[in-house]
């Protein structure tokens, strides 16, 4: 079985390679993901949710460091340069992701980022002036939630 360290760099690696049937396997069939605009995503939407990230992702770019795991938790840093499919912005956005394990496999998965940084880049005037509110983080997560719902339809991912 391969140490958690080596889990972690083997799914930012299919990440870069915008291979998300690997990063897809490397989750616990119990697993949950939450991040500031996809909160509390079970297993196949996570699944879903890295699909749909990675097919409308053109001209995604990533790097990760800072890997560190024990034999329950791991951590990293990443960092994302893409453009907002919404708004055609560009935006570089900063990761820290947390990670616990289960049976060799990725059972919680939390990215944190600053919300307000990554909304001034990705929605411009728009997120400068309201990306401190609940009101637009709330907006963004039921537009994630919508978009994420409409891609599992469409691609019998349910």
């Amino acid at each position: 079985m391969q140490t958690n360290k080596a889990i972690i760099e083997q799914f930012y690696t299919a990440f870069q390679q915008k291979d998300y049937k690997t990063m897809q396997s490397l989750y616990h069939k119990d697993a949950v993901f939450s991040d500031p605009a996809f909160p509390n995503i079970d297993q196949k939407g996570v699944q879903a949710m890295w699909q749909m990230l990675i097919t409308r992702g053109k001209d995604l770019e990533l790097s990760f460091s800072e890997v560190q795991a024990d034999e329950h938790t791991g951590s990293c840093r990443w960092e994302a340069h893409y453009t907002f499919s919404k708004t055609g912005n560009k935006v570089h956005n900063i990761i820290f992701a947390t990670f616990v394990f289960k049976d060799g496999k990725i059972i919680k998965h939390t990215d944190s980022f600053d919300f307000y940084r990554w909304s001034s880049q990705a929605l411009g005037m728009m997120g400068k002036l309201l990306g401190w509110t609940g009101f637009l983080k709330n907006k963004v997560q039921q537009t994630a939630k919508e978009q994420l719902t409409a891609f599992r339809q469409k691609n019998n991912l349910l």
